[in-house]
């Protein structure tokens, strides 16, 4: 079974800088799809940047130009860069990985405020 933990979360004022982590239990060469998802309170979750199997990259249009996603396949863990936060940002966000199962992270809180 797959295990996924989300990390680096935190309070962080407007136009500042964070990098969440997502360690994987296993190799994650083998899923199709892995990404970041996010959940404001009283919003639905959604889709924040994700790559491929093949490497293509996709990245919501609120978030183009300052966040970036990668990974660090030795390491088994995925990374979301995220610049120049704005308020709009604060969520709870959610490491994903899919093959025939979606699996997801804990969770871990981004708050952008001064």
């Amino acid at each position: 079974q797959l295990r996924l933990v989300d990390s680096g979360g935190g309070l962080v004022q407007p136009g500042g800088s964070l990098r969440l982590s997502c360690a994987a239990s296993r190799s994650i060469f083998s899923f199709d799809v892995m990404g970041w998802y996010r959940q404001a309170p009283g919003k639905q979750r959604e889709l924040v940047a994700s790559f491929t199997s093949t490497g293509s990259t996709n990245y919501v249009s609120s978030v183009k130009g300052r966040f970036t996603i990668s990974r660090d396949n030795a390491k088994n863990t995925v990374y979301l860069q995220m610049n120049i936060l704005k308020s709009e940002d604060t969520a709870v966000y959610y490491c994903n990985a899919r093959d025939s199962t979606w699996y997801w992270g804990q969770g871990t809180q981004v708050t952008v405020s001064s």
